[in-house]
């Protein structure tokens, strides 16, 4: 059997965390058996369809890596790949007719206020909710006949069958069972004509020969009116398995707080998309041993379905970050050069920053300063390429993410040096650093550049020279007299980084701070 998966997203907002792990796990099952991946358009509410939103799903599982062998943007021999144009088609219309004919479908005549009193009754009565029956279940075709002429509007609805067992089986959970008494008819083509998910998703998952659905462990509950339509039809039933909710730490919903938000925003944000992939396949999945950083071939070769689990999956921002470091500092320089340069000088870019929303809580570092940094780096990339390459491959070893590049070397990049004053309060108070300063202006008076050795070694003979044991006194006043900061890469390297220009310019400005 050759294996057929679908990503089905329906396109009315942006495309988030659940969906894309939903998407990672399709993807890599289909790799890991030569299979087929569809991307297919669920689009029958089109009062809500938002034509931009199918265009970022597009756009943003490109930049993910997610390859798509059939889809409406690619084409493939099971088209339309838009249910809205599969209806216009008129390839679900025989198979609304059979079930009509068969009567496993019925048309139903109620108005919505009926509709309504029907559910306020149930509520009140404490009775299950939902369309069990009305008056439509089993109305005779004369009065069917009357509704039409009438000129009443009607929806079609499944025949769930009554007094028996719907049985299915789930990759995650096993078995499972309901009772068909509790398992309300469902609407399978509405009023104006066109299908719902129940129908339309179930039809085309046939004709479309998709052998597995990833889904989310939410659509259990619906689980139920799937099988009986494929079983209305006869048709063979796809494996199904429900993926498990995702949660914060604090084992929550998902919400922004906790990290989640529109997948595009993880390239602004500075991910790699191998890291992010990475990521989002643990959450609810395991390879069976304690791998977590994994390339994307491994990964593919590694993913099973037993590895998927029925409790909920953690989204651990912090895990992010430690796996997308990782993923940057596994980076050559040329790769790490080019990955910082497009991210830093993507047209889109500062307007996300600009317009991006305060956090709570706050973080350490604001939009406006990822912002006015970013810009920064761009501007040297473009201008004093060789000195703003040397910074960031320096900074390599500290970041977290793409974007961290920004604020780690701006003290680099700026002419002026903003101070942290409480590292002004402890270290220029000391009585050598008058003198060190002066020492380090000569060092570096006539040169026209200073190697890492160089600068170890005057700094360490200074030391010598001046009667501590250790360089610490020496290092600290330094630092901060060059970046402003106490900490950052190797004094050395920067030292060296910064050369001599720069090196006594910022001597100059830290002699003022002196007390």
């Amino acid at each position: 059997m050759s294996v057929r998966v679908r990503f089905a997203p329906s396109p009315t907002g942006l495309l988030h965390v659940g969906a894309l792990r939903t998407v990672v796990f399709n993807d890599l099952f289909a790799k890991r058996h030569q299979g087929t991946l569809i991307l297919r358009i669920e689009d029958t509410d089109r009062t809500r369809y938002n034509p931009e939103s199918e265009a970022e799903f597009i756009e943003t599982l490109k930049w993910v890596g997610i390859e798509f062998h059939e889809g409406p943007h690619v084409g493939g021999d099971f088209g339309p790949y838009r249910q809205s144009e599969r209806k216009e088609a008129g390839i679900y219309t025989p198979f609304v007719e059979e079930l009509l004919a068969k009567g496993a479908a019925y048309e139903a005549f109620e108005t919505p206020e009926e509709l309504e009193q029907m559910r306020e009754f149930q509520r009140i009565n404490k009775m299950p909710t939902g369309y069990f029956g009305g008056d439509w279940r089993d109305a005779t075709p004369e009065q069917v006949a009357a509704a039409k002429a009438e000129g009443k509007p009607c929806v079609i609805r499944l025949k769930i069958p009554r007094n028996t067992a719907i049985v299915g089986e789930d990759v995650v959970r096993g078995k499972l069972e309901w009772d068909s008494n509790t398992v309300d008819d469902p609407v399978i083509i509405k009023a104006d004509g066109m299908p719902t998910y129940h129908f339309a998703a179930m039809v085309d998952d046939h004709l479309m020969q998709i052998t597995h659905v990833f889904r989310g462990e939410e659509w259990i509950s619906s689980y139920p009116k799937h099988i009986a339509l494929f079983d209305a039809f006869g048709w063979d039933k796809p494996v199904f398995v429900h993926c498990p909710v995702i949660v914060g730490n604090d084992g929550k919903k998902l919400s922004k707080r906790h990290g989640a938000t529109r997948v595009l925003d993880y390239k602004y944000d500075g991910f790699l998309p191998d890291a992010l992939k990475n990521f989002v396949a643990l959450i609810g999945w395991n390879p069976g041993d304690d791998r977590e950083i994994m390339a994307p071939d491994e990964l593919a070769s590694a993913f099973h379905l037993e590895g998927i689990q029925a409790s909920p999956g953690k989204f651990d921002m912090e895990k992010l970050k430690w796996m997308n470091g990782v993923g940057i500092r596994s980076l050559d320089r040329d790769s790490l050069i080019s990955t910082v340069s497009e991210l830093v000088k993507d047209p889109e870019i500062l307007s996300y920053y600009a317009g991006k929303e305060p956090e709570d809580p706050a973080p350490k570092i604001s939009a406006d300063e990822y912002h006015r940094a970013i810009s920064t780096l761009a501007s040297a990339l473009d201008n004093d390429s060789a000195f703003a390459e040397q910074c960031v491959v320096l900074e390599q070893e500290r970041v977290q993410t793409l974007a961290d590049f920004g604020p780690a070397t701006e003290f680099f990049l700026v002419e002026e040096l903003s101070y942290d004053e409480k590292a002004v309060e402890k270290w220029f108070g000391e009585p050598h650093v008058r003198k060190l300063l002066d020492d380090l202006a000569g060092f570096v008076s006539g040169k026209s550049e200073v190697s890492v050795e160089e600068c170890e070694g005057f700094v360490k003979g200074w030391a010598a020279e001046n009667g501590f044991d250790k360089i610490g006194p020496v290092v600290h006043p330094t630092r901060v007299a060059l970046s402003g900061k106490t900490s950052g890469p190797g004094l050395f390297d920067l030292m060296s980084c910064l050369g001599p220009d720069r090196i006594a310019k910022r001597i100059a400005r830290a002699k003022e701070l002196l007390r």
